[in-house]
């Protein structure tokens, strides 16, 4: 059952011993049809997710928004509440416009969304792109491909989304394969 499968990931990468996500941060989803989605609803935290802190969204109503130029917060929020497939369920992460996207893609099923200490530690340094384009290991190609897409920061919700989709755009292009 995908609910199951997603707290067991959503338990897995908030386990504080990994260090993967900082306090209520990252976000997990899964796909469970074509039309609808579940991601872990704003403010429930990774490691202790229980069924009750997903929410059930319409891909119909969050995908639109990634071609809109801009969007107020409270428009924003507006959208990822009109999403919901159930109008008592809590609000959705702001995230979860790049969850929608990214859950459409072929082969994706499950999308994990952490906020890793280590890698983070990199991320904010002027060597952020350099770090996300080379491999220090041979199998890291063999398990992660040549190179990861690189998305500069961005503010949270649907500037990040369209971030996402534009570099992944790019990468795809680049490699020939998400």
């Amino acid at each position: 059952m995908p609910i199951n499968q997603l707290l067991a990931l959503s338990h897995d990468l908030g386990r504080e011993d990994r260090h993967l996500a900082i306090l209520g941060e990252g976000n997990t989803s899964t796909r469970l049809d074509d039309d609808t989605f579940i991601v872990k609803a704003s403010g429930s935290n990774l490691g202790t997710l229980e069924a009750g802190g997903v929410t059930a969204c319409r891909f119909d109503r969050l995908l639109p928004l990634l071609d809109r130029k801009a969007m107020s917060d409270a428009a924003i929020d507006e959208a990822l509440f009109a999403a919901r497939t159930d109008a008592t369920a809590k609000k959705p992460s702001v995230e979860a416009i790049f969850h929608a996207y990214l859950l459409t893609l072929p082969g994706v099923a499950f999308v994990g969304h952490t906020h890793p200490v280590a890698v983070n530690q990199l991320l904010c340094t002027r060597h952020a792109r350099t770090f996300a384009r080379r491999r220090l290991f041979p199998d890291e190609v063999v398990c992660c491909g040549v190179e990861s897409v690189f998305v500069p920061y961005l503010d949270p919700g649907l500037k990040l989304a369209q971030g996402i989709r534009m570099a992944l755009r790019g990468y795809i292009k680049r490699v020939a394969r998400p």
